[in-house]
């Protein structure tokens, strides 16, 4: 065999390391396409001499919905967090989660919201500093191999993990719950697919409780867990799953999606529409669902285009709908901007 050969990159390695570097832009090319096409179809001169009565007062209802959907989220995070032995303050965890959604916002960054504040979040004491600076700054800037990372690193990323399970499980419960009410509008099937993705939801849960409280099972996920490297992380997941704690994590899940859907329905009234709840609660879950596909930064453009395109079977005006979707991503933004405050507080800390 030739030693030359085996040295030499393949061509597909090569297309790989290319489509990686060149996929943020790639992706900000298909939000502005996105984006472009949901806006294309506005008729901007009947928009304006349509009389719409703006009433500012709504986007402050709606940036205070974002607010409370991410302090939610954060101290939910926190207290998985603290469960599995990181001391940080719920507070601290409150910035770390407001620091990964303003990167999730698009910021020119190769690292993604979540990996931001796992990889943080691990070298946070309790007296909210940062410990060992160096490695911190590495690891935020070079591909981590959990394969072989520290075994804190792997459980601040599983504690992450675990926290997206929860916010997808209530992301589902309420898109089931609108399908329910407001299915029929969507389809002749819509109403049967909601109880069936409620019934799935609700057997999910219960499937995963009955492990986590049956003794073998639960030795045998410790023993799983062990090989990963993730002893320490089954506190931290029956504190979210277990029974009856997961009712209320189911609830707390669905409340942090609710105040986004009240967020974007704020919007709507900001321009004097009015969108039904059961629509809002089929649109948004769904966007959400889409949104795991990584074809756009935060959703812009693909939000768009799925808003209008739904809630037009309520009879809401497209352009309205886009607008106020647009609205809404601009508060997202504003209401993150105090994660700042952590990304320059570890950037002055070095």
């Amino acid at each position: 065999m030739n030693p030359q050969s085996s040295a030499t990159p393949s061509p597909s390695t090569g297309w790989k390391s290319l489509l990686k570097k060149a996929w943020p832009t790639i992706r900000i090319l298909l939000s502005i396409a996105l984006l472009w096409k949901a806006t294309s179809g506005i008729n901007w001169d009947a928009l304006i001499h349509s009389e719409i009565q703006m009433q500012p007062l709504w986007f402050a209802a709606a940036g205070g919905a974002i607010l409370l959907a991410f302090i939610c989220g954060g101290l939910r995070w926190g207290m998985l967090m603290r469960q599995v032995g990181f001391r940080a303050s719920l507070k601290d965890y409150v910035a770390l989660y407001f620091a990964g959604g303003l990167i999730n916002q698009g910021l020119p960054s190769t690292l993604g919201g979540d990996s931001y504040r796992a990889i943080t979040a691990s070298h946070l004491d309790g007296q909210g500093h940062f410990t060992e600076q160096k490695v911190l700054d590495e690891e935020l800037h070079h591909a981590v191999d959990l394969e072989h990372a520290k075994p804190k690193l792997r459980l601040s990323f599983s504690m992450v993990f675990v926290d997206r399970l929860l916010g997808l499980a209530g992301n589902n419960l309420l898109g089931a719950l609108g399908l329910i009410v407001g299915g029929a509008t969507l389809a002749s099937w819509g109403t049967s697919l909601g109880y069936a993705l409620m019934a799935v939801m609700i057997f999910s849960g219960l499937f995963i409780a009955f492990i986590l409280a049956w003794t073998p099972a639960r030795n045998l996920l410790q023993k799983f867990l062990m090989k990963l490297n993730l002893g320490d992380a089954l506190p931290g997941i029956r504190f979210a799953f277990s029974w009856p704690i997961n009712v209320g994590q189911a609830a707390v899940a669905m409340s942090i999606h609710f105040f986004t859907i009240l967020a974007l329905g704020f919007c709507l009234k900001a321009y004097g529409a009015e969108a039904p709840l059961e629509g809002l609660m089929i649109g948004l879950p769904a966007l959400s669902l889409l949104l795991m596909l990584p074809i756009s930064i935060s959703g812009w453009g693909l939000r768009e285009a799925t808003l209008s395109s739904v809630l037009t079977l309520w009879a809401v005006n497209p352009s309205v709908t886009v607008l106020a979707s647009i609205s809404y991503g601009a508060l997202t933004v504003l209401c993150v901007l105090p994660g700042a405050f952590i990304l320059l507080k570890r950037k002055s800390s070095l």
